[in-house]
């Protein structure tokens, strides 16, 4: 096995138990979208191993979080499944980009081109996967996860003063809450990945030689 084989090998499993361990760790933001969308960082690893070692990487990271996630999550398995269409949606677009030409101006267009296509996802996959299985496995109606969205409006509207909250479909929901948010997080995720990938690149390559 030579050494570019062994890097990415080695990588991938650290990066990945890293994500496993961040993925644990999940942070309502209600004032953002409804209590059971959290938020995580577990995406950060993922992205930092798409431009360390490949868009391969980063895609095995997403599902090493992910497969092992499901022995403590209550969602059967069809959160996980987003999660890692979701994520493989960013790493992907953002690691080919970067390979193309691997320069800063570069990385930072491959990170928002990822970020984007994955909050667009983000849209389809929910509307089309995950919650029409929420609908048939749990028994919610289309009524009660948009009274959920209705309940985060109601609460924005009184924030900023606004008497009459606007009413919102699943479209409506998904499009002004769910993508944004997936935006974000993956914005957040990249930032840091964009200051700390610079020196982490050094020491790996030169552990390599």
């Amino acid at each position: 096995m030579n050494n570019k084989k062994i890097r990415f090998i080695t990588i991938t499993a650290i990066l990945g138990a890293l994500a496993t361990v961040f993925q644990m760790f999940e942070i309502p933001v209600p004032v953002l979208v409804p209590g059971f969308i959290k938020l995580d960082f577990s995406d950060l690893p993922a992205i930092l191993a798409t431009f360390l070692v490949s868009p391969l990487s980063g895609v095995i990271v997403c599902l090493i979080k992910n497969v092992i996630h499901i022995a403590t999550s209550s969602s059967v398995g069809i959160g996980e499944l987003a999660n890692f269409l979701t994520s493989a949606a960013c790493v992907l677009p953002a690691g080919i980009i970067y390979m193309l030409k691997p320069t800063k101006k570069m990385a930072v267009v491959a990170m928002i081109a990822g970020a984007l296509v994955s909050g667009v996802a983000s849209i389809f996959i929910n509307y089309f996967i995950t919650y029409p299985f929420y609908m048939s496995a749990f028994g919610l109606t289309e009524e009660a996860i948009i009274g959920m969205y209705s309940e985060v409006v109601a609460l924005q509207s009184e924030m900023f003063g606004i008497s009459a909250a606007p009413a919102v479909t699943l479209w409506d929901a998904l499009i002004w809450f769910n993508a944004p948010f997936t935006i974000l997080k993956f914005a957040v995720c990249s930032v840091v990945v964009f200051f700390i990938y610079k020196p982490l690149a050094k020491i790996t390559k030169k552990n390599a030689q």
